[in-house]
């Protein structure tokens, strides 16, 4: 591929992948919510690893008096 061909094929993928975006904003609204829902869990996970071990009766206990 000659670099002309290489230019008019970046500048018809930007062409397209703007078009899609703005024909389709809810597809780039979701993946970004899906990013921040994945960064949101992955942080839970580290801070529930840092997080002292408690039983299953003492959680089952607590359970119980909130109802």
């Amino acid at each position: 591929m000659t670099a002309v061909e290489e230019r008019r094929l970046k500048g018809l993928l930007k062409t397209a992948v703007i078009e899609v975006l703005e024909e389709r904003q809810d597809l780039l609204r979701d993946a970004l919510r899906e990013s921040l829902e994945d960064t949101a869990l992955i942080r839970a996970i580290q801070s529930g690893e840092k997080s002292p071990v408690i039983s299953r009766k003492k959680i089952l206990q607590r359970l119980r008096r909130a109802e």
